[in-house]
């Protein structure tokens, strides 16, 4: 996780400049637990199935991943940071996310969480050794809690290009060629989860994992109602860490919407991004600056269709800063950048998102004929 030491100058109010305009009105949500469980550290890494372990080889190298330990039956994807595998991708019969992985703080940790839930203390085949605590959230969706044994070495860097600015002459003599090569990922940022029980999903990660709202955003004409997404940061305490480790979303489907990976800088990403296109993958969305977490941000599809973010320059928070609340909106997801696409906000319509759709109406969730009309009119404002 990317963390710092908070200086101790305080902003001028809770919300100036920081994430969203409005703090929260009397008897709205916390944002965070008065007791929770444990206190997870980080995001470990995350976990899928694909059918082509060799296929998603290909992609992870050209995406800017390294390789950590390939099996026949398993391929583990790092960064350049030292610590934790960023990804596991499993053989399996049919392309899916099997769910995230978060680290926990120290290994007392797995025992707490273990007797707290039921569940017991496993060990697990990941690089170097470690051990987890499998569990469900409200959606259905498994989590483990892990503890690795050891952490795997840092590799060599993509350094950031050394820029000018106004008289602030740092290069001088030398040109700018910023390599046409894979954007190196540095480490994993965050997941982003959609989910049909929005409230006891977002409750389960503060209670049990001991997370902290950054942001909430809202529907026009429904915030009595309660937020429908929220971003999610770890708590440890006055070190700053990334605005948002997760993300969750209330909507018709249930899991993985797409995942972030740190690297360099802008241009890291854009010569990446240039890679990407000549070798005949599909960009999602981006260049651009997010609002939420303001992290510069570019988005692509795999050839199994699942949706990754490369992104630089994230906000950090500690655990002084209050929730954030804002109106939900397409236009409010960027500052900049190109207008957002429908294949980013899978409003593309098709046989299987009907079905999805109708499936959450009929079922027992938070998902009702108003709240659907909400979202759609939000992802086209």
């Amino acid at each position: 996780m990317s963390h710092t030491p908070v200086n101790g100058a305080a902003p001028r109010t809770p919300h100036q400049d920081l994430h969203s305009a409005q703090g929260a009105l009397r008897g709205e949500h916390p944002g965070r637990s008065r007791n929770p469980v444990i206190k997870v550290a980080d995001l470990a890494w995350l976990e899928f199935e694909k059918p082509d372990l060799d296929r998603a080889e290909v992609f992870a190298r050209d995406f800017g991943f390294a390789i950590a330990a390939r099996t026949e039956r398993e391929l583990w994807l790092r960064g350049t940071f030292a610590g934790s595998p960023c990804m596991v991708i499993r053989r399996g019969r049919t392309s899916r996310f099997t769910g995230p992985a978060f680290r926990a703080a120290e290994r007392a940790d797995l025992d707490r969480l273990a007797r707290s839930t039921g569940s017991s203390v496993r060990d697990i085949g990941v690089p170097g050794g470690g051990q987890s605590v499998a569990l469900l959230d409200p959606s259905g969706l498994p989590v483990r809690v892990v503890h690795c044994a050891e952490q795997l070495p840092a590799l060599s860097e993509q350094e950031p290009l050394i820029l000018n600015f106004g008289t602030d002459h740092r290069r001088t003599n030398t040109t700018q060629r910023p390599p046409r090569e894979p954007s190196r990922i540095q480490r994993l940022g965050h997941v982003v989860l959609e989910t049909r029980v929005f409230a006891r999903t977002l409750d389960w990660y503060l209670d049990t994992l001991g997370m902290i709202v950054s942001d909430f955003l809202f529907l026009d004409g429904q915030r009595g109602r309660g937020p429908t997404m929220t971003f999610i940061r770890c708590d440890q305490g006055s070190v700053a860490v990334d605005h948002h480790t997760l993300a969750l979303h209330l909507g018709p489907g249930t899991g993985y919407v797409h995942s972030a990976y740190q690297v360099t800088d802008l241009d890291s990403i854009a010569a990446g991004g240039e890679y990407l296109t000549e070798r005949g993958y599909q960009r999602s969305w981006g260049i651009g600056r997010h609002i939420q977490g303001s992290q510069l941000f570019d988005y692509w599809r795999d050839p199994d269709h699942f949706m990754l973010e490369h992104f630089a320059d994230g906000d950090l928070f500690s655990c002084d800063l209050e929730p954030g609340w804002a109106p939900m909106s397409a236009s409010g997801l960027a500052q900049w950048g190109p207008p957002v696409t429908r294949d980013f906000l899978g409003a593309t319509p098709s046989p299987a998102k009907l079905r999805e759709v109708m499936a959450a109406l009929r079922g027992d969730n938070e998902l009702d004929p108003a709240r659907l009309l909400g979202l759609m009119k939000a992802m086209s404002s």
